[in-house]
C-alpha cells in the first residue's frame, strides 16, 4: 500500500488527509494519506525513516520554502516561485512542485474583470509567493502589506482609503483567522471596502473567516481557500502518479 502525507505545523486545520483517504476509499485506490506533523524541518529526515513506503507529500505553513535545500531538484515554477508545496519521491529522491499558483489561479479566473487590475496582498509567506506567480499570469499589478515595512512591502499601518480604494482585488494569504483562531482576521481599514472589491481568502477552514465576513458586510464578492485546496490536490495526485 502505497503511503502519502502532509507536513507542516500546526495540522489540526488540514483537510488533505480526509480528502485524500475519502478519495482512496470512493476510487479502490490502494493508498493512505497522514498528518506528519513536524516543529522543525530539520526533522523531515526522520520522518522518511520512519515512513520508508512514503511516495510523496504536501507541504504547508511554515516549510514551503524551507523545504528546498532537502529536494533533489524543484520544477521551474517552484523555482520561479521560491516555493514548494508538493513532493514526489522516487527512489529516495525528493522532487519538489508547486500546485498553489495552479488552484489560486484557476480559482480566481472566473471571478476578475478589468476592474481588478490592482491586488493587495496581505502576507508574505510561501503561499503569497504562489499568489504572486499567478497574479503576473494576469498582468494584474500588487501591492504586499507585512507587519513591519520592507524595501519591498508595506506595513498594515499604511494602509489607508487610498490603498484600499485603489486595490479593488485583496487576497488574505496569512494564517489569520484560521481554525482555530477564528476571532482574528488582518487588520486594515475594511470600512472603505465597497462592492467593486473581491476579497479572496486562501483559509478554507472556517469556510467563511472574519476576513470574509466583514468584506460581506461592506457588500464586496468573497471567495475562501477550499476550491483552490482541491485543484491543488488534483494536481498533486496527477504529480504523485504521472509525472517522472
Amino acid at each position: 500500500m502505497r503511503q502519502f502525507g502532509i507536513i507542516g505545523y500546526p495540522l489540526t486545520h488540514s483537510f488533505s488527509p480526509a480528502y485524500f483517504n475519502e478519495k482512496f476509499a470512493r476510487e479502490q485506490i490502494a493508498a493512505n494519506y497522514q498528518a506528519l506533523p513536524i516543529t522543525n524541518i530539520e526533522q523531515l529526515p526522520n520522518i522518511l525513516i520512519q515512513n520508508p513506503l512514503l511516495c510523496g507529500f504536501n507541504v504547508t505553513i511554515p516549510y514551503k520554502t524551507t523545504i528546498i535545500p532537502y529536494l533533489h531538484s524543484i520544477s521551474e515554477d517552484a523555482r520561479q516561485i521560491d516555493a514548494v508545496n508538493c513532493v514526489k519521491i522516487i527512489e529516495g529522491k525528493m522532487y519538489g512542485y508547486n500546485t498553489d499558483h495552479i488552484g489560486f489561479t484557476e480559482s480566481l479566473r472566473p471571478l476578475i474583470n478589468q476592474q481588478h487590475y490592482k491586488a493587495l496582498i496581505l502576507g508574505n509567506g510561501g503561499s503569497a509567493q504562489a499568489v504572486k506567480f499567478a497574479l503576473q499570469q494576469f498582468n494584474i499589478e500588487y501591492l504586499i502589506v507585512t507587519r513591519k515595512k520592507s524595501p519591498h512591502t508595506i506595513s498594515y499601518q499604511q494602509v489607508d482609503r487610498n490603498i484600499i480604494q485603489q486595490h479593488n482585488l485583496i487576497i488574505n494569504t496569512t494564517p489569520q483567522g484560521m481554525y482555530p483562531n477564528v476571532d482574528e482576521c488582518p487588520l486594515i481599514p475594511y470600512q472603505y471596502i465597497g462592492a467593486q472589491h473581491l476579497l479572496f481568502d486562501l483559509i478554507y477552514n472556517p469556510a467563511e473567516t472574519l476576513f470574509l465576513r466583514k468584506g460581506k458586510q461592506q457588500n464586496a464578492a468573497v471567495k475562501n481557500g477550499m476550491e483552490m485546496l482541491l485543484l491543488q490536490a488534483e494536481k498533486g495526485w496527477e504529480i504523485w502518479n504521472l509525472v517522472q
